[in-house]
């Protein structure tokens, strides 16, 4: 029989800060293709896993030999040459994910900061706060908690980590849907790629293949499937856990299309990257689910931490069994404790300490949150979510070459291959396209933009703030008449319809003027979005 527990263990898995980035993938696919989007890859991820789950045990489903945890699997099945590269797929998963928390961290600390000072201020202050220090800071209380081994067993935090994740989920689609009933209005495209009108088409099809990376990232979390399979204890484990599989993916999907369709609806084309840090009304709302997230992710660090630590360290304490750096103990009583030991080693002490800085230097040298989501969600989706699990599968199930079950697993794991490629694709050339423009340690690297109307032809214009640029070619492209180059001053509503009505000080003002939209692009700060 499933515990209860057991498919909210699945659920926990699978949802994780990835869901803040749904509605934002919703906005790069459109209404069509973003909901279809989803259901095809929880489709997939579900046959899929389906698959793993018959490779538990080794030949009889009932009495066979046990694999515990997935690279056993993939030892028994198919050799440690597999077993090696499926290793470097799932620590670089691991390393990668722990830039990502670092990054996703401090972006909800400064929106947390920042919702305050709207809040205390009013929309119009000045409330830019650099993301860095809090990146540092988080590196720092992690390098601490590396210290204590096997942090992930701790019951405790991971009550805390399930706990937290559906809070910001909650309130995740709580904001989107208290935004969508102020708005009294659908918005969004059916078509593709419309998130920024104004941006260029090869531009738009980087978004898209990395909407789909961030999509596959949501998905993932075969890594950890067979360790849950491994608590039922009950043969024949595999018949039950397809049942849990199927409530929880089909629950977590409905709760990905739910929350995507509410944020896009909500928001249309200004969706955020981060649903919860793009918007800051109403204030408590965005804050305890900012609050949620920064919990939840000071607990997670350490549960894809701890594994990457004790790999390399059973390494190299067996091949140096004689290196007093690698083996000998050292024992610390804090102060004003008179049970409390602390053990460690010299490696333990410097490595993990490298390992934390090394990935805290990536989140400030790369802090795109969505670029680095999509890029995790295609290094883990084709090899660890299809290839492996076909593979296995095959090999236990001992299906013919030529046949054709053989063939509808290549054309299925080869149409995912196509899918991961594209999503490394755009992702990367997002993270190539802002290292151009981006300034290290910038305190705007992190946030959301904000946003302006500007008036072209007597018609309302959406306008992307972004501090000292101006798109000359926007300007050529949509404007033959005279236009202004606006300074950021005091936001102002998008509903209002007349510029003459509303005081002098709430309105953006010139700093000069060009004729037919032609600008040296030193002094405007509008670019169109």
């Amino acid at each position: 029989m499933a515990q209860p527990s057991d498919d909210g263990r699945i659920r926990t898995a699978v949802v994780g800060s990835g869901i803040l980035a749904v509605p934002w993938s919703m906005a790069q696919l459109g209404w069509i293709l973003g909901p279809a989007t989803l259901v095809v890859f929880a489709i997939i991820t579900y046959h899929a896993a389906t698959l793993l789950i018959d490779c538990y045990r080794v030949g009889d489903p009932n009495r066979g030999r046990r694999n515990y945890t997935y690279m056993d699997a993939v030892r028994s099945f198919l050799g440690e040459r597999k077993e090696f590269w499926c290793g470097l797929f799932q620590y670089s998963i691991l390393c990668g994910t722990m830039v990502g928390y670092t990054i996703t961290t401090a972006a909800s600390i400064v929106a947390v900061i920042r919702s305050i000072c709207f809040h205390e201020k009013g929309r119009g202050a000045d409330c830019n706060t650099s993301g860095t220090l809090y990146m540092i800071l988080y590196g720092g209380m992690q390098i601490i908690l590396s210290q204590f081994p096997n942090l992930e067993k701790v019951a405790l935090l991971s009550a805390t980590a399930a706990i937290t994740s559906v809070g910001y989920c909650l309130t995740a689609l709580g904001l989107t849907t208290a935004k969508l009933a102020m708005n009294h209005t659908v918005r969004g495209s059916l078509k593709l790629g419309m998130a920024s009108e104004e941006i260029s088409s090869m531009n738009k099809v980087w978004n898209v293949f990395q909407a789909l990376g961030n999509i596959a990232f949501a998905y993932t979390y075969s890594m950890v499937l067979l360790e849950i399979q491994d608590t039922l204890r009950v043969p024949p484990e595999n018949k039950t856990m397809r049942k849990v599989t199927k409530w929880a993916l089909g629950g977590t999907t409905l709760f990905y299309i739910t929350l995507g369709c509410t944020g896009y609806a909500a928001f249309g084309n200004d969706v955020p990257g981060n649903v919860l840090t793009g918007d800051y009304n109403p204030f408590w709302i965005v804050d305890i689910g900012n609050i949620a997230v920064i919990i939840h992710l000071i607990t997670a660090y350490q549960v894809f931490a701890q594994p990457i630590y004790g790999a390399f360290e059973r390494w190299l304490a067996s091949k140096y069994p004689t290196t007093p750096f690698f083996n000998k103990t050292y024992t610390l009583r804090p102060p004003f404790t008179k049970t409390l030991n602390i053990e460690f080693t010299l490696s333990r002490l410097v490595l993990r300490t490298i390992l934390v800085m090394f990935t805290t230097a990536l989140a400030l040298i790369i802090p795109f949150f969505n670029a680095i989501l999509g890029l995790l969600g295609a290094i883990s989706f084709w090899p660890l979510t299809i290839y492996l699990p076909v593979q296995m599968y095959m090999v236990q199930a001992e299906i013919k070459r030529g046949c054709p079950t053989w063939m509808m697993f290549k054309a299925m794991s080869f149409c995912c291959l196509l899918v991961t490629l594209m999503a490394a694709i755009g992702s990367t050339a997002s993270i190539v396209e802002q290292l151009k423009v981006a300034k290290l340690f910038d305190k705007q690297q992190i946030q959301q933009p904000e946003t302006l109307v500007l008036r072209l032809n007597r018609k309302k214009k959406k306008v992307t703030w972004k501090e000292g640029t101006i798109d000359n070619e926007f300007m050529n492209k949509k404007s033959s008449k005279r236009c202004c180059i606006f300074h950021k001053e005091k936001p102002f509503d998008e509903d209002d319809s007349d510029d003459e009505d509303r005081p002098n000080s709430d309105k953006p003002h010139g700093d000069g003027c060009c004729s037919h939209g032609h600008g040296d692009g030193r002094s405007g700060n509008g670019v169109a979005d």
